[in-house]
């Protein structure tokens, strides 16, 4: 008898004991932010698979992982735009199809088949009381920054992008390259013209227009760390921040870290919350140059972003993250290095060591282009769950306005 009173004993203490678990689970549930405050959608331009196993092989060991690869939600994403004349995408319809959830044309930016506007999520935010930001190591006036938060038929077109930036969408932060779009034709800007390069804004001085209607314009780093505006223009480059060629370094004048935590603490000072799209383009830049120790440096200066907004995150857990790449570009692999192949192979790089080991790996490069490859996305945060799986790059545009509820 005493024997089964121990057992009933436990058997109901072990019942209270799974109730109990339960509950705490329960609790523990409903704590979690169930609506997205705040969206930041980060952008590795070009960035497919073998990129990201480039960058975490060569920075983080064989076994390593990238800050970009932790994120607790994965999937794949495809690409294909509906242009009728050409099966892969580029930046322009990519990055409209993310932003608005609706397919487009190559070249095309926030306008859909038909040339009609297309809603973005940035204008969402904004009409919902948040605030909104544009990051990059492009030109802030480039086809995947433009695409959220612009409407124009072509992504050449980026005069009007701007002119459209400071007169009808006007993002609080606007943070890249790109000075050549903002400036008349004979005001060099800040930055030296290179060959080919030159001012061109038919529209007058956009950066004077810009400070007329409350934007603060800084041209450096330092600039951009002390000002405390909450409205901020920031260019810092002619052209694209980074310098590109098969030779071509990884140095942006201002560090996409920098910008980035700028721009989260001018941004978070809403109470409503905030938009944030953050790009490195270099990934992609390089990769059409078939640089694979470029994009190495461009990875690695990504995964340090990633790694400042999660800290970030980790105080503002009602924040849902998003990193993903717009399209692939170079048909990039990893390979055993073979230094018979690399006298055969011009397409092929290397040795790159790995480190914690001895061994070595080769790049091998497939093409100068976009390829139709899909792209690795991860994410975190309220309605990250929604992006698991195989997705069309519509997709994530549902994902975002879902979770947001706008």
């Amino acid at each position: 008898m005493r024997g089964l009173a121990v057992a009933v004993a436990l058997t109901v203490l072990g019942g209270s004991t799974a109730v109990a678990v339960a509950q705490t689970t329960q609790d523990q549930e409903a704590k979690k932010p169930r609506v997205a405050k705040n969206i930041i959608y980060i952008q590795g331009d070009g960035l497919g698979p073998g990129q990201r196993n480039l960058i975490r092989l060569a920075t983080k060991g064989r076994y390593g992982e990238l800050e970009l690869d932790k994120l607790p939600i994965a999937g794949m994403v495809r690409t294909t735009s509906v242009d009728p004349h050409e099966v892969v995408t580029d930046s322009a319809a990519s990055a409209t199809a993310l932003a608005t959830g609706h397919k487009t044309n190559n070249g095309v930016i926030g306008l859909d088949p038909k040339g009609r506007p297309v809603e973005t999520i940035l204008e969402l935010a904004k009409k919902a009381g948040k605030s909104t930001g544009l990051v990059t190591t492009a030109t802030v006036t480039g086809a995947s920054p433009a695409s959220f938060a612009a409407h124009v038929p072509s992504r050449d077109l980026q005069n009007d992008i701007a002119r459209q930036y400071i007169e009808k969408i006007r993002p609080d932060v606007l943070l890249g390259g790109g000075e050549d779009w903002w400036f008349p034709k004979g005001n060099p800007g800040q930055w030296p013209d290179k060959p080919g390069e030159e001012s061109n804004s038919p529209y007058g001085n956009l950066v004077e227009q810009a400070q007329r209607t409350g934007y603060t314009y800084v041209r450096n780093a330092d600039e951009l760390r002390t000002t405390r505006s909450n409205r901020l223009l920031g260019l810092f480059a002619n052209e694209d921040m980074v310098d590109y060629g098969e030779d071509g370094k990884y140095a942006p004048r201002v560090p996409l870290q920098q910008m980035a935590r700028k721009a989260l603490d001018v941004l978070s000072q809403n109470p409503n919350g905030f938009f944030l799209f953050l790009e490195e383009e270099g990934t992609d830049g390089l990769s059409h140059d078939n640089n694979a120790r470029g994009v190495i440096d461009a990875g690695r200066a990504l995964d340090t972003t990633v790694a400042e907004v999660m800290r970030f995150v980790a105080k503002h857990p009602d924040t849902l993250v998003i990193i993903n790449g717009d399209h692939e570009t170079g048909g990039l692999s990893i390979e055993d290095y073979d230094t018979d192949e690399e006298k055969t192979d011009p397409r092929q790089e290397g040795p790159f060591p790995i480190p914690g080991s001895n061994l070595r790996f080769a790049v091998d490069w497939t093409t100068n282009s976009h390829t139709g490859a899909d792209t690795p996305l991860t994410a975190s945060g309220p309605g990250s769950d929604r992006l698991s799986g195989v997705l069309d790059n519509t997709e994530v545009f549902h994902a975002m306005r879902t979770a947001a509820r706008l």
